[in-house]
């Protein structure tokens, strides 16, 4: 097992990538430097060209030589083809919203613009007035497939990050669907970096955590997912082809504000924090705008 995560990074103005471990990066150009293999310039190619596998047998004896301090994470994938975002699919979830989870994947797509990194901001219009939260598992697929079974399934999984389903419900509600609601820029903060899925031998049985201003609202398992992720690449396969760097993301479990008369939707100001077992944090700060 390798232990390192993969992540976009950017310093001064100058956008890279690398890999981490136990706090520390050796970046692309690093990674170059140490290994001899001419690593692509962007992740994507890194990723899912062949690159990174050319080089995973040597990451063992590599030196990490950077503090990751030094850097600020982006979101790990520049330009995905889609994220397919599932709904109801923890049946909690599903009955605090009147619904109930079916066998059946219901999917809506969010555009890549919406995606940002830990650290950025959720910039939400003020006509917004009903915003919330959703943390969900990310699975990113790694070869285009399509058709597949859900034993071969993983062979096309790349790996998984942490996802905030960002939601203005009122345009929701009104609109009786969800993509214009989910859709705005910012509202698909992800990361903080890639899990590999060899590191991962048990991605259904990971903590998800989310605080807002340090108070717990969401607490439950990827355990509690209703259909379980093989099953989900083999079904969505089965619909559309799924292309590598694909992000699919997993559904949410209880605890948002909506339909939660106790639990406030989000707030300019409002400091959100979502954590999954072995996969990282991301932290992200609302912010109304006109």
């Amino acid at each position: 097992m390798i232990n390192v995560k993969i992540a976009r990074l950017t310093q001064d103005g100058n956008e890279t990538y690398g890999l981490i471990k136990d706090g520390n990066v050796a970046t692309k150009e690093n990674m170059t430097y140490q290994t001899g293999v001419p690593l692509p310039l962007g992740i994507m190619d890194f990723l899912f060209e062949g690159w990174y596998d050319e080089i995973k047998d040597k990451i063992s004896s590599a030196s990490f030589q950077d503090k990751l301090g030094k850097f600020k994470l982006l979101h790990p994938l520049p330009n995905p083809s889609k994220i397919i975002c599932l709904t109801f699919n923890y049946p909690k979830h599903a009955k605090e919203q009147n619904y109930v989870s079916t066998k059946e994947p219901v999917i809506f797509i969010k555009p890549r613009t919406t995606l940002c990194g830990t650290g950025s901001e959720i910039r939400c219009p003020n006509f917004v007035k009903q915003l919330d939260y959703e943390i969900e598992l990310a699975v990113i697929i790694g070869k285009t497939c399509k058709n597949v079974d859900e034993i071969s399934s993983k062979d096309y999984i790349f790996g998984y990050m942490v996802f905030n389903d960002v939601s203005a419900r009122d345009i929701q509600m009104q609109d009786k669907q969800y993509t214009r609601g989910k859709s705005l820029d910012t509202f698909a903060p992800c990361g903080p970096w890639i899990t590999s899925m060899e590191e991962i031998p048990d991605v259904e049985n990971l903590h998800l955590t989310t605080r807002i201003n340090g108070q717990v609202r969401q607490n439950s398992s990827t355990k509690n997912m209703f259909i379980k992720i093989p099953s989900i690449v083999s079904k969505l396969s089965k619909i559309m082809t799924l292309e590598k760097g694909d992000i699919i993301s997993t559904g949410t479990p209880e605890g948002v504000a909506l339909n939660n008369p106790d639990t406030p939707f989000l707030k300019d100001g409002d400091k959100i924090d979502m954590e999954i077992e072995k996969l990282g944090k991301i932290q992200n700060v609302v912010k109304f705008i006109d």
